[in-house]
């Protein structure tokens, strides 16, 4: 029989399932093609929630930083980590999307325009703290190091925000008006998935992170014990 956990992760992914092959549906054939940009308009209703999303992603690994920092808990780096993965897989995700449309509204895939270079360097930040993480042995220094990180790597956040309006000469489009209802509700529909997969998967690996921590604890344990009763530690 089921455990009420699975229960929930089966109700999860039906509606994440659900949700998406809904989205997708409408932006195909409910939303109106733009009168402008033509078919390639559509990209935007996948790309912005994308976007959206990476920046919660960013907000909670710097609120996972701050909480272990204050508090010393181990349950904030694992929200830390989980976001950051999170956040580096959105933003990979809003970078192509990015690419695709430009490839067809400019003719090139990529221009070092102000809001497209920072929004590089929030990616490349977030590759590097997921490099830089498993090079750490010791579980408190790691939380440490990557707690100020996330703390610091968020400060690309509004610049990413901002880079537009501090700077505005940039290759990359104005915000774009959505005319009609048809358009509006696709893309209201679209951030559904999109944050119902951003909060699925920050849930799962800090549940993952929490397991292998508890492993972790058990292997060193019966280890201790081994060593005590004078036996061989198997390899």
């Amino acid at each position: 029989m089921l455990t009420r956990s699975r229960q929930l992760w089966i109700l999860y992914g039906a509606a994440l399932a659900g949700t998406t092959a809904a989205a997708t549906l409408m932006m195909l054939f409910y939303a109106q093609v733009d009168a402008e940009m033509g078919p390639i308009q559509k990209i935007f209703y996948v790309h912005l929630p994308f976007a959206i999303n990476a920046f919660l992603a960013c907000l909670l690994a710097f609120v996972g930083g701050i909480g272990y920092i204050w508090q010393r808990r181990m349950i904030w780096d694992d929200l830390s980590s989980a976001a950051a993965k999170v956040a580096a897989l959105m933003c990979t995700v809003v970078l192509i999307t990015g690419m695709i449309w430009g490839r067809y509204a400019w003719g090139k895939w990529w221009d070092w325009s102000p809001r497209l270079t920072f929004s590089l360097l929030l990616w490349l930040l977030y590759v590097v703290y997921l490099v830089l993480r498993p090079s750490i042995e010791s579980r408190q220094r790691r939380a440490m190091v990557c707690a100020v990180y996330a703390v610091a790597a968020f400060l690309d956040v509004p610049l990413v925000y901002l880079s537009t309006k501090l700077m505005p000469k940039d290759i990359h489009p104005a915000p774009i008006t959505l005319a009609t209802v048809d358009m509006k509700l696709t893309l209201a529909m679209w951030f559904v998935p999109v944050t119902l997969l951003m909060g699925g998967l920050v849930v799962a690996l800090m549940r993952s992170s929490r397991l292998a921590r508890r492993r972790a604890d058990a292997a060193n344990a019966d280890s201790a014990w081994s060593l005590s009763e004078g036996e061989p530690i198997r390899q």
